[in-house]
């Protein structure tokens, strides 16, 4: 097993990291910058080193101050966490050949990946169903491009290579309105990713998102964790996500499942992944692999009851998968709500002092936060205070356990989502499951669609 590993994060990753860390008996090094001295996980590690100012822009996201924190640390291996750097190639090559284990998959897998193109076509090579579109970049030559929407068929979607998070997308609905805005499309990824490449795709009017979960080792061996729904977004931003997902096909689920599986020995993937698609009609579409622990990992360990991280600590020091397929079984129904410091009403940022925080209890209930009382939640970086799990027999019996569990929690001195959580739970739409993407901002009364 690893010796020691650095922990890349702030916040509730970074703290779960480091209790992974501790059971397998590795000691960690945290890093923060000048604004995260009161994080929870800097009181737990082994060590701790301050890697610059409040900015991500100047602390988290600084590659040579993390190689540096790891070298005086005698650290051997760097785990990301999600966000900051850890879908960044530059980094994790940077790591290893600066003779560190990165705890994720290798360079070029990143990049392969990274990149929405080059991850379609290979996962074509590889039999995942993908979205039909300009099977590659969208030819600047206007007929050749309005040859290839006309044959997907109107509305088609213009997407930016290097895109990602909502941003360097335009629906298209009429052939007149498709070249101008695939100009404007390169002209926006160009300035906002570096790379001005677009394709194409179908637009799916009303998909659902589900995604699936995988381990693989690099080694030949892969595993599925299941599939997950994370459709309860706002602005391409997941809200709550459930495992499995409801009401998919059994065949469907079953074959994308394996594809997924193949597609990761193919590639010769490292580490835990997540394939996302949009399922529409029975149907899925692969639309991206996230190359990283994702947010919502603790609803598939609660239905599996494998330990996501443990597993990526054991592969980055060159183990084999400790399981099997047949080793997952998934057992009941898992629900997780992610908790925002934000205004529930108009979803500003509400960064503050903590004066009580209480967390929830009970059969099934799990919560992964780094909140404390007296806490103070900094300005500087993504509003996600915590996630709210609950487990259950069956889907109902986890939604009662998330209704209690969002009733207990207090979080006062700032504002919270919790209300939104609270509405949502009890939501008759969604409580009966298969909700669209799309669902949510129409309650919110944002659609525009």
């Amino acid at each position: 097993m690893l010796e020691k590993v650095l922990i890349a994060n702030r916040g509730e990753i970074a703290l779960r990291v480091l209790r992974a860390c501790k059971e397998l008996g590795i000691k960690t090094v945290a890093v923060h910058s000048t604004a995260d001295r009161e994080l929870m996980h800097l009181a737990l590690a082994d060590e701790s080193v301050c890697i610059g100012p409040a900015s991500g822009a100047l602390s988290y996201l600084q590659i040579p101050a993390i190689i540096a924190a790891a070298e005086v640390t005698g650290a051997t291996a760097i785990h990301p966490g999600y966000g900051f750097l850890a879908e960044n190639a530059d980094f994790a090559e940077q790591v290893e050949n600066s003779g560190f284990a990165f705890i994720g998959p290798k360079a070029e897998t990143i990049r392969l990946m990274g990149d929405k193109v080059s991850a379609k076509d290979a996962m074509k090579r590889a039999g995942v169903p993908v979205v039909p579109g300009s099977d590659g970049p969208l030819p600047e030559d206007e007929e050749t491009a309005l040859a290839i929407a006309r044959e997907v068929g109107y509305p088609v979607i213009i997407k930016a290579a290097g895109g990602g998070g909502g941003r360097g997308m335009r629906v298209v609905y009429k052939e007149e309105d498709l070249i101008k805005s695939a100009k404007l499309t390169r002209s926006e990824a160009g300035s906002v990713f570096g790379n001005p490449m677009v394709y194409l795709e179908k637009f799916l009017g009303n998909p659902r998102h589900v995604e699936v979960q995988v381990l693989s080792d690099g080694q030949g061996n892969a595993i599925h964790l299941g599939d997950r729904d994370c459709s309860l977004q706002r602005r391409h931003q997941k809200v709550l996500e459930e495992a499995p997902a409801p009401y998919i096909d059994e065949r469907a689920r079953a074959e994308v499942l394996q594809r997924c599986v193949n597609a990761c020995i193919e590639i010769g993937y490292r580490g835990a992944g997540t394939f996302e698609f949009l399922y529409e009609d029975g149907g899925f579409y692969f639309i991206e692999m996230n190359t990283r622990v994702q947010v919502e990992h603790p609803v598939s360990e609660m239905v599996t009851g494998i330990d996501i991280v443990k597993e990526m600590l054991s592969i980055a020091a060159g183990n084999k998968l400790s399981f099997t397929q047949d080793d997952v079984v998934i057992r009941g129904h898992s629900l997780e709500c992610r908790i925002n410091a934000e205004d529930p009403d108009n979803f500003m940022p509400c960064p503050g002092k903590v004066k009580h925080f209480h967390a929830p209890g009970g059969n099934g209930v799990r919560v992964d936060s780094h909140l404390y009382s007296g806490y103070t939640v900094p300005p500087h970086y993504d509003s996600l205070i915590g996630k709210v799990i609950t487990h259950g027999a069956t889907r109902e019996e986890a939604m009662a356990r998330m209704r209690n569990a969002l009733d207990e929690i207090v979080v006062d001195g700032i504002k919270t989502n919790v209300p939104l959580h609270r509405m949502l739970v009890r939501d008759k739409g969604f409580c009966e499951g298969g909700v669209n993407i799309h669902y949510l901002e129409k309650k919110l009364g944002m659609d525009k669609h």
